[in-house]
């Protein structure tokens, strides 16, 4: 990446990560990371500073299920086991916090993936 496409990366990032700072509500925070071959997802409560939940296209469950790790299908799959986990320990209502990335493609179909399966944001 050239120095260009890093700068506007950091840039969206802490614009992302100001907005969901201020917000009043105290929910636990969705994170994204995407790889160019896995996706993973996390629900972290931030006043703990403790993982609530966490999936990827690394777990066992799902590599099986799906070709690969850098498809929709694949984060599909990751936002669906991340809303099972999530709503096992008791959450129900996250922040989505993208981080840099736009959303759109492997990062908004973990999103709506996660909707479908109970998560609220």
């Amino acid at each position: 990446m050239s120095s260009k496409a890093v700068d506007l990366f950091t840039r969206r990032q802490d614009r992302v990560r100001y907005r969901i700072g201020r917000t009043v509500r105290r929910q636990p925070r969705l994170t994204v990371f995407r790889s160019s071959k896995h996706i993973y997802a996390q629900v972290i409560d931030d006043a703990n500073g403790r993982t609530l939940a966490a999936a990827s296209s690394l777990d066992k469950n799902l590599k099986e299920g799906i070709k690969g790790g850098a498809n929709k299908d694949a984060a599909a799959a990751v936002g669906k086991l991340l809303a099972e986990r999530a709503k096992a320990a008791g959450v129900t209502g996250v922040v989505f916090d993208r981080g840099g990335y736009l959303f759109h493609g492997r990062v908004k179909a973990l999103a709506d993936a996660a909707r479908e399966g109970g998560l609220q944001f």
